[in-house]
């Protein structure tokens, strides 16, 4: 009864003409942000919450806006994977390799349905599960006290670096660089300032958003003057836009099992929708076997990444919504809104904000409606968005990047760090560092510190204070921050062996 009751007042809070409105909006603008090439969700986002705070929505509009634009672009980002071969975003990869050889076969207006269905599917059984397995997740929180949530977050360090980079030691690097950069400011405890080279505009540290923006949007601009003129896609038409019942039908199954080993994949915290994508489509392929003819453009090819990477972006939601942890890059931007609201994520939220959370949980329910109604009959309107020049887009976008933060801050020195922060952004990409690691560390920076200093208060200042469940003065220990420990170590070097075990199938495909 209670999670009818909980859900009624959600569905109060979605079906208001306000609510409703700027869900739909989110939704088309992430279509629009999904299939441009390069951008991805994670950009989208950040690209719109200067935008979003200037219109000083409050908690539940800004983050029913934000999540809508999410889950918008992870749909559109299969546009661009179809008929250009150029993916969305990284979680569309996978989809290139049956949806450009269908496009390429005459079959264009039926993979992008197809992987509109699927889309649907794994995000709608997402949200489901977000719903049903947030609240659990909640409770076991409340058991969580310094130690744990140190070694939660340094879980998610561990395994985001893992899955994000195919170098360990520059994911490390990066989220060394992030953690370093929350520490710029005053010291909590003592007052004094750190690293502000005297510099008053740094006590109070850095602001998330400036460097979001900057990390993600204008390092954008960066790598589109670097490689403008060198490289272009020849688009495929798209004909007469129908359902392909007898294909989807005989993907029920698929766009089933992708959507629960998505949701899973998304849970995780770090691994995000990308290892969905990539777990799902390579599980197909083995079901399948040769005669599946995978890599040739079926339509479980395609069902089976989009259902994957959907349900692993709902599935990123629940570390976020009930520990306070984002379980994807998109997640850690959507967690600094909810830090810069006031509103403090974690097993509290769902008693003391039940608001914010159902919601957001029922308007992502009727997003996913309005997203499959938008992504089926007018897929045209949004392949148009692929025909509008790069050189007016990315300008345009910059330009209310900066506005946006201006009108935020009315700090001419947070628009100079933003442009640090994009130069920062593009030599991390030229080196192949992932930002994400970065955008974590000055996120989670503040707490981790805090939580690192109370658990050692507790334990006298011992460095196993961190498994104990109570001061030093009992041998209790706390078998979930021994086991977060273990699992961090474990996420963090795993993927040095998982990789090279996962990449010998495509190899031999090949």
């Amino acid at each position: 009864m209670e999670l009818f009751d909980n859900l009624a007042l959600g569905f109060s809070i979605a079906f208001s003409p306000y609510t409703l409105f700027l869900a739909i909006l989110g939704c088309f603008i992430g279509t629009i942000v999904g299939a441009l090439p390069g951008l991805g969700p994670a950009n989208g986002v950040a690209i719109m919450i200067p935008i979003t705070f200037s219109l000083q929505l409050d908690a539940v509009a800004a983050l029913v806006l934000l999540t809508s634009i999410y889950y918008g672009a992870m749909y559109g980002g299969r546009i661009s994977s179809i008929l250009l071969n150029i993916p969305g975003d990284e979680p569309a990869l996978m989809t290139t390799l049956d949806g450009y050889p269908m496009a390429k076969n005459g079959r264009a207006a039926d993979a992008l349905v197809i992987s509109g269905v699927a889309s649907f599917v794994g995000a709608l059984l997402a949200t489901i599960g977000l719903m049903l397995l947030a609240p659990l997740l909640s409770r076991v929180a409340y058991e969580f006290g310094p130690g744990e949530y140190f070694a939660l977050y340094l879980l998610a360090f561990a395994t985001l670096g893992g899955i994000s980079s195919n170098n360990q030691a520059k994911a490390a690097l990066a989220s060394c660089i992030g953690l370093m950069i929350a520490m710029i400011g005053l010291d909590p405890n003592s007052g004094l300032p750190r690293m502000t080279g005297g510099n008053l505009h740094l006590y109070d540290g850095i602001d998330f958003l400036v460097a979001i923006v900057g990390l993600f949007a204008v390092s954008e601009i960066f790598f589109f003057i670097e490689s403008h003129g060198k490289s272009s896609a020849v688009g495929v038409k798209v004909g007469k836009v129908r359902v392909p019942w007898a294909d989807i039908w005989d993907t029920r199954w698929t766009m089933l099992r992708s959507s629960f080993v998505g949701f899973f994949a998304g849970v995780l915290p770090g691994a995000g929708a990308s290892l969905g994508s990539f777990m799902t489509y390579m599980m197909e392929k083995s079901i399948a076997g040769e005669k599946g003819g995978f890599g040739t453009g079926v339509p479980k090819g395609v069902a089976a990444p989009e259902a994957g990477n959907n349900a692993a972006a709902g599935g990123a939601l629940v570390p976020m919504l009930t520990l306070g942890v984002p379980g994807s890059g998109t997640t850690a931007v959507l967690l600094a809104v909810l830090v810069t609201l006031n509103i403090t994520p974690g097993p509290t939220l769902f008693t003391e904000r039940p608001d914010v959370v159902w919601g957001l949980i029922a308007s992502l329910l009727i997003a996913n409606v309005v997203l499959l109604i938008m992504n089926v009959p007018m897929v045209k309107i949004f392949v148009r968005v692929l025909q509008v020049p790069p050189a007016i887009l990315l300008p345009g976008v910059t330009m209310i990047s900066f506005v946006g933060i201006y009108s935020l801050t009315g700090s001419y020195f947070d628009l100079l760090l933003v442009v640090a922060f994009g130069v920062l952004g593009y030599l991390l990409r030229k080196l192949d560092i992932p930002t994400v690691p970065v955008i974590l560390g000055i996120l989670l920076g503040h707490q981790m510190e805090k939580q690192l200093r109370d658990a050692m208060v507790l334990s006298d200042g011992s460095a196993w204070g961190l498994i104990y469940t109570r001061p030093s003065d009992t041998t209790d220990l706390s078998v979930i921050a021994l086991c977060l420990l273990i699992a961090a170590v474990l996420g963090f070097f795993a993927p040095i062996f998982l990789r090279k075990v996962l990449t010998k199938p495509q190899a031999v495909s090949d």
